[in-house]
């Protein structure tokens, strides 16, 4: 049925083209949002400034199936995908912004930076 459609139209002239609008063009969110961050006077960019943002340090990654995950249990070891003296990812918002080196400052973790990326 659809074949016959599409053969009426070939024949009539008719594109299959309709008044419905056109799927939106793709955005890339990261460069509208920065272009419009550098066109904006000093007082909104203090409001963006102080904006929160999570920051994680990922120390490496495992790919397990579910069976294994259900398998954890206490002094489990799970092998991470780096090797010892690797650095570490910093990450904001899943965006990498950093990599750097485990520290420990004042009985805390830290991340001593290393290289910073720059986008």
């Amino acid at each position: 049925m659809l074949d016959a459609l599409a053969e009426s139209e070939s024949e009539s002239g008719d594109s299959g083209t309709n008044n419905a609008a056109a799927p939106a063009p793709v955005v890339d969110i990261g460069e509208s949002l920065g272009a419009a961050f550098l066109n904006q006077s000093e007082s909104r960019d203090g409001a963006i400034l102080d904006v929160n943002i999570d920051v994680v340090a990922v120390l490496g990654t495992a790919d397990l199936k579910v069976s294994q995950i259900l398998q954890l249990g206490r002094g489990a070891v799970v092998e991470l995908d780096r090797l010892i003296g690797e650095p570490v990812d910093l990450r904001a918002e899943r965006q990498l912004i950093a990599k750097g080196e485990v520290v420990v400052v004042e009985d805390r973790l830290a991340i001593q930076l290393t290289e910073v990326i720059k986008n």
